[in-house]
């Protein structure tokens, strides 16, 4: 399959399966990565992500060059990268969307075990926390092939002072993982084999929490950061979704009788 699924638990794992094409984004797999994010959406036994590329040395190569190349013209909407990764998937099957901008309300986590560069790069920073291995490298290379960043990696600023991340943007170098973990963009930096064990013990750790929390706590730190700071206050109604539900009752009984809680999602 060109995306592989595979559960743990409260986790489930997602791979990129084209190693022969270097794990890049085809039309084809992103419509599997938005169909698979769109079932664990409302798949209740699945709390926290883990996406990852087959293979020991690329995570994803970002946009299928020959893809790209069979096309016409972009869509209007789309950005470059996009009309070989989302603009691609969407004039597929206008049914399904994979957003870069944020794959899911569940914490999504990347396990980087190779390198990453422009639209791997891209997915890379849609996710919520990232492991890395030693030997993967990040970039965007886009300018090199008279392209833009178009899926996300423009927002690089976001995350990095602006000259760090123009500098990764206009020329094009890939940055190693430790100087991606020096700078904030890197959770983790491990050896390749422990890059998969690694994510999914932090994702087990955060899916033993209560599941509404943590949904919450992803929107209000992402809209902070990501639109407005006064906008990581939660609204009365966001707040009341939190702490008036069965899971709070169940978070401080399960506190107070010095168990596990049981998590019910509501």
């Amino acid at each position: 399959m060109i995306l592989e699924r595979e559960q743990h638990g409260r986790v489930q794992v997602l791979t990129l399966n084209r190693p022969e094409a270097a794990n890049s984004l085809n039309p084809e797999l992103i419509r599997a990565l938005g169909t698979a994010f769109g079932e664990i959406a409302t798949d209740a036994d699945t709390q926290v992500v883990v996406l990852t590329g087959a293979g020991d040395r690329i995570f994803c190569a970002g946009m299928d060059l020959r893809a790209f190349s069979a096309r016409t013209d972009p869509p209007a909407d789309a950005g470059p990268e996009e009309a070989g990764g989302r603009g691609a998937a969407a004039e597929a099957d206008t049914t399904v969307a994979f957003d870069f901008k944020n794959p899911s309300a569940k914490p999504v986590i990347a396990a980087v075990n190779g390198a990453a560069v422009g639209g791997g790069f891209e997915l890379a920073l849609a996710c919520d926390l990232v492991v890395a291995a030693d030997t993967a490298r990040f970039g965007l290379p886009e300018v090199k092939r008279g392209l833009l960043a178009g899926g996300g990696g423009t927002l690089l600023g976001t995350r990095l002072p602006l000259s760090l991340a123009l500098e990764i943007a206009l020329t094009g170098e890939l940055v190693p993982a430790a100087q991606a973990a020096a700078w904030g963009l890197v959770n983790r930096v491990v050896p390749a084999v422990e890059v998969l064990p690694t994510a999914l013990a932090l994702a087990e750790t955060i899916a033993a929490n209560g599941p509404l929390a943590i949904q919450m706590t992803k929107l209000l730190v992402r809209r902070a950061v990501l639109d407005d700071p006064k906008r990581g206050w939660g609204t009365p109604e966001e707040l009341a979704a939190v702490f008036g539900s069965e899971d709070a009752k169940e978070g401080a009984m399960a506190f107070m009788e010095k168990r596990a809680p049981a998590w019910r999602g509501r």
